[in-house]
């Protein structure tokens, strides 16, 4: 292996030699750990040490970086306290998630490091919002993240490699080819001979460097880093190296040939770095043997703290706690100056409003900028604020969720139109495992808004009228906005901006042009909890949305005793309304315009007989609508829809 130290310094040479040799130190002792049974699981990096030393070190401390779990270098050259470290993989109070997470699924803002999730490729899109965040910001920065060659082959990689070239974002792409994922070579991953010829796929420049070389990996993204700050840009760079173990400590390795290891042993980045820095009398024999010695002290040091650490405790209170930032919203009143609005004059009133009041905020999605959206609905926001913040998207629904998370690591916010909720499938992975789990796991808040065009009652067929609120119901860390009137509109998605945590905010399209009221002026804040809109004593009917409107229209013409509560937020749901509401009627009738099997219906029509049993005259009913995709002729999605079906419930539940 040959050395080119170029301009470095023999302090940096010393860094790089001091940081392979600790990473190293660290894996040894981890593998000794899991033969003891003292952590459950190690995913070992040993033999590939130099990309995420030498990556490291070429940043500054304040440039971010988001590693994957084979690069414990990053996590020991940017110094984390090897106690709070080792505490972290035991699972242990002191680590960064508190038990909740293991391994380096983790982020430390002081640390300037994003943990990964499981799902590969979902922190390649994260990278990207930290790199708009401080193209944004004006900063000079670099942001980097580390991915496998398998991890490559994920569609969020093809995303966040074109978003970022589309907005030409100062991120470095860093792909890991150790040859293997899991058992799956690299023939069977893709069919070129190498990650070079990506790049001019998407307009990016592109590196292949020996990634088991430190001080060639070191230099070029040091080169790399000085490229890009005069010309911000991201570029893609394959370094190549090899798994020098399985998987995980413990897993079959025996599938490959034992050639591979031979060969790859003689590349060992740590033995011929050393080899080097004795040969070129950086260090003597003394120094090294003195640096191996502090470094193993320090090893024991953080050992003996993590062991001596407890495992967390269960706290139902602390648990349910922490899976949301907490929101702190000053009251607001409501102006008295008002004009009638419309569904969608409402939504865009508040995110003019949003923009004008908050230089953070950022509108991200598919032709909002000239175009205003499918719906129009931020129609010549673009001129008054720039494209810069009124942003265009490709059609990535996955990078623009995850770019959502990066910005917001960097104190911004965003918010992100889905063009129908609908196609919100395709981002799936990043709203329910990394934007809802990310502050329960290490706390950081996620300030981010996710507008969903839904439901149906339009004509638009199976993919453009679904209601998919339900889909997200289930998932703690996110919260779900469902506004039925205008001045709910733009008080509901004002609150949605203010809040630190994940907002799904739900606009039924066809809302958006079909009612108007007057709506205060102001910036004002709807509460997060339900209301009453119309008192009664008979029954209690529960809905949301659409469905407000549905029983409005049925009571009002028959004349009901009825009381008709909108939910306005699907979770949390005010279950304490809820509640007085079915014990002062009696009977409660729930209606959703999603299908009724395992809608949001049945999660409340259970609650309200585990709580309110003994004060309901009549069984809980559910009305939804038919348990089938969403017709195209209006004809058929007529009876699709509860709202007939709606009248005879209410009927029968009246009469029990």
């Amino acid at each position: 292996m040959k050395f080119d130290r170029k301009r470095t310094s023999n302090k940096a040479l010393v860094s790089l030699y001091t940081n392979l040799l600790k990473s190293r130190l660290i894996e040894e002792k981890m593998v000794s750990l899991v033969r003891q049974g003292k952590i459950s699981k190690w995913f070992s990096g040993i033999g590939q040490e130099g990309v995420a030393v030498g990556a490291t070190l070429a940043l500054k401390d304040d440039e971010y970086i988001l590693p994957m779990h084979r690069n414990l270098g990053v996590f020991t050259s940017r110094d984390i306290p090897l106690g709070k470290l080792f505490s972290q993989i035991m699972g242990k109070n002191n680590g960064f998630t508190k038990g909740r997470d293991r391994s380096f699924h983790f982020g430390t803002q002081e640390h300037h490091i994003i943990g990964m999730i499981s799902h590969m490729g979902a922190q390649l899109a994260v990278a990207d919002g930290v790199a708009l965040a401080d193209k944004l910001q004006k900063n000079d920065n670099v942001t980097l993240v580390f991915t496998g060659e398998g991890g490559a082959s994920e569609g969020d990689f093809h995303e966040a490699l074109n978003l970022a070239a589309v907005w030409e974002l100062p991120v470095i792409f860093l792909v890991e080819n150790n040859s293997f994922s899991i058992s799956t070579p690299i023939e069977e991953q893709y069919k070129i001979k190498s990650f070079t010829e990506k790049g001019p796929a998407y307009g990016i420049s592109t590196y292949q460097i020996d990634g088991n070389n430190v001080l060639e990996v070191y230099n070029t993204i040091k080169q790399v880093v000085r490229n890009i700050k005069n010309s911000p840009k991201p570029v893609l760079i394959e370094a190549t190296t090899f798994r020098m173990r399985g998987h995980e400590e413990n897993a079959d390795n025996s599938f490959i040939e034992k050639e591979l290891f031979e060969k790859w042993a003689k590349e060992d980045p740590l033995i011929n770095f050393e080899d080097y820095i004795r040969k070129e009398k950086i260090l003597s024999n003394k120094e090294i043997d003195e640096i191996i010695e502090q470094i193993e002290s320090e090893i024991n040091e953080g050992l003996e703290e993590a062991l001596k650490d407890n495992y967390p405790e269960f706290d139902e209170h602390t648990e349910l706690n922490d899976v949301y930032a907490t929101s702190i919203i000053e009251e607001s009143t409501l102006s008295s100056q008002a004009k009638s609005l419309r569904f969608v004059d409402a939504i865009k009133e508040s995110l003019d409003q949003n923009l004008d009041k908050d230089d953070s905020l950022v509108l991200m999605g598919q032709d909002i900028a000239e175009f205003g959206g499918v719906f129009k609905v931020t129609e010549g926001l673009y001129k008054k604020y720039g494209k810069e913040r009124v942003r265009n998207t490709p059609l990535c629904e996955s990078a623009v969720l995850g770019t959502a998370l990066g910005l917001s690591v960097k104190g911004m916010k965003s918010v992100i139109e889905m063009q129908f909720s609908d196609f919100v499938t395709c981002g799936f992975n990043q709203i329910v495992n990394n934007l809802a789990k990310t502050h329960y796991r290490w706390g950081q808040n996620v300030s981010t808004v996710v507008r969903m065009p839904t439901g149906a009652g339009v004509g638009a067929g199976p993919f453009h009228s679904q209601s998919t609120e339900s889909w997200f119901f289930h998932t703690p860390g996110l919260k779900i906005y469902y506004p039925s009137t205008p001045s709910d509109a733009k008080g509901l998605l004002n609150l949605a901006i203010k809040d630190p945590n994940p907002v799904l905010f739900f606009e039924h399209k066809a809302l958006y042009r079909s009612v108007s009221e007057d709506v205060p002026e102001n910036l004002y804040f709807s509460p997060e909890k339900g209301k009453i809109v119309k008192e009664g004593d008979s029954l209690s009917i529960i809905t949301y949305g659409m469905g407000v409107h549905w029983a409005m229209d049925i009571v009002n013409e028959k004349d009901l005793d009825v009381e008709i509560i909108d939910l306005r937020i699907l979770q949390p749901w005010d279950k304490e309304l809820v509640y007085n509401s079915v014990k002062k009627t009696g009977k409660a009738l729930i209606i959703n315009e999603d299908t009724v099997t395992g809608s949001i219906s049945a999660e409340i029509a259970s609650s309200i007989t585990e709580n309110c049993f003994e004060n309901l005259d009549a069984p809980v009913k559910r009305v939804g609508s038919l348990d089938t995709p969403i017709p195209f002729a209006q004809s058929l999605e007529k009876e699709f829809l509860p709202k007939k079906r709606l009248e005879t419930a209410l009927e029968e539940l009246l009469e029990y």
